[in-house]
């Protein structure tokens, strides 16, 4: 039987543009104070899980966060944190940084929804992501094709070193990208919610097919 392998997804922690409900996408923003806090709590709760390599974007706010996360791990000393520009959060373009409702605003005159709620609950990833670019007054934002063949890459890569070795892979990375991504590659995962920041997805990956185990988990949150 294939040993597999299991990975971790987890969300970096708070980040002022968070907190202030910014776009942010491709923007360096560090993390809150309560953001570098629940990181912590979230490692805590994962001090026990050997890792057997670590990942993030090359996007500061994950790698800051995948350090406190090691940081609380108890067998984490020989690891190398790894950053791969593939695992970026979806690029905003010229909406990077500006009000998150405004921006949802703008998109939805794009689709013709009668309120953005309509568009969240009606239109799919795809169509969202297109529309987003459409409505970028620049057109750089990124469209499904653009960010799907982005992250496809670097998930390649780990399938590729780490497939049938049973080992436990620890990725970094942000809202969307795991959610996009787990959604365009596990069945069971229907119209998943947006995550939490430092949460944690856990997906084991057997014979080329893809399993959820767990999704937008924070109960395993301890206290400081």
């Amino acid at each position: 039987m294939s040993k597999g392998c299991t990975f971790y997804f987890v969300r970096h922690g708070e980040t002022y543009l968070n907190l202030y409900r910014r776009m942010q996408g491709w923007s360096n923003i560090q993390l809150t104070e309560k953001g570098s806090e629940d990181v912590r709590r979230s490692g805590k709760g994962l001090a026990n899980v050997k890792f057997d390599a670590v990942y993030t974007s090359d996007l500061n706010r994950t790698i800051e966060t995948a350090g406190i996360i090691l940081e609380e791990n108890k067998a984490a000393d020989e690891l190398t944190i790894q950053a791969m520009p593939e695992f970026r959060e979806v690029f905003f373009g010229s909406f990077e940084g500006l009000s998150v409702d405004e921006v949802w605003a703008s998109i939805n005159e794009v689709m013709g929804y009668p309120t953005v709620g309509d568009l969240w609950s009606k239109a799919t990833v795809p169509e969202q992501m297109n529309a987003t670019k459409k409505a970028d007054p620049y057109h750089h934002a990124e469209n499904y094709i653009e960010f799907w063949t982005r992250i496809e890459k670097g998930l390649i890569e780990l399938i590729e070193k780490h497939r049938d070795t049973g080992d436990t892979v620890l990725v970094v990375a942000h809202g969307n990208t795991i959610r996009y991504m787990l959604n365009g590659l596990v069945p069971e995962l229907i119209d998943p919610q947006p995550l939490l920041n430092a949460s944690v997805s856990k997906v084991s990956y057997h014979n080329g097919f893809y399993h959820l185990e767990s999704y937008n988990q924070v109960d395993h949150f301890l206290d400081l």
